[in-house]
């Protein structure tokens, strides 16, 4: 089991690598084996085409949102608003961290992967609700704290769309500045929620005050 496990995991790390790398299209069966080590048998011994891989990366994805995104960010402070800007800042390093290469692997397969390929993009959008859904738990929080009729499901979305057109804008620009932009952009849209309910905004408008890293 050791073994045959390990190898269909290299091949699943491979992709996931690649895949993000360039593109799904862009990557070969022979640059899979060849990145994974492995022989054709072996491939089709835990896959029966590369759409199936593409399945299980997907669902890797989706794993590791809590331990990978969700728990770093909740871990580093307790006030909801906080956590929101912290899962941001997380892509933010991510930005950084890549030269400014990074992309979000989600953003970039929902574009590439033919719509009608539904099974794929219905995990991908299962992904997206799961991100939603960690926003709207936050937004849920301080729900007092927002106006009474603000819609938190719509209003977690918008975090969501900002966090990857920025991640994308910032990769074509080479730089995070449209990054930090937007993210402040954001910042403010909160502000001015707390403050029309009446409520003093606690977050500190930390994008504008970084120097932006290029």
């Amino acid at each position: 089991m050791g073994k045959r496990s390990d190898t269909g995991q290299r091949l699943i790390e491979s992709a996931r690598f690649l895949f993000w790398e360039r593109g799904y299209a862009g990557t070969s069966m022979s640059d899979l084996l060849g990145h994974a080590d492995v022989n054709s048998g072996s491939f089709y011994h835990f896959f029966e085409s590369k759409e199936a891989l593409l399945r299980a990366v997907l669902e890797t994805y989706l794993q590791a949102l809590q331990p990978v995104i969700v728990a770093p960010a909740f871990a580093s402070t307790d006030k909801p608003l906080g956590r929101i800007f912290a899962i941001l800042a997380g892509y933010r390093e991510r930005i950084l961290q890549t030269g400014c290469k990074y992309g979000c692997p989600l953003g970039r397969l929902a574009l590439e992967i033919d719509p009608e390929n539904r099974p794929a993009h219905d995990l991908i959008a299962d992904n997206f609700r799961s991100w939603i859904a960690v926003i709207r738990e936050c937004l849920d929080d301080f729900r007092d704290q927002l106006p009474k009729h603000t819609d938190r499901e719509a209003l977690a979305t918008y975090v969501l769309t900002v966090m990857e057109g920025a991640v994308m804008v910032s990769r074509s620009y080479g730089s995070v500045e449209p990054f930090d932009r937007a993210v402040a952009q954001l910042e403010e849209h909160f502000r001015l929620l707390l403050q029309s309910s009446g409520r003093e905004s606690s977050l500190k408008p930390r994008s504008r005050r970084r120097k932006a890293s290029r």
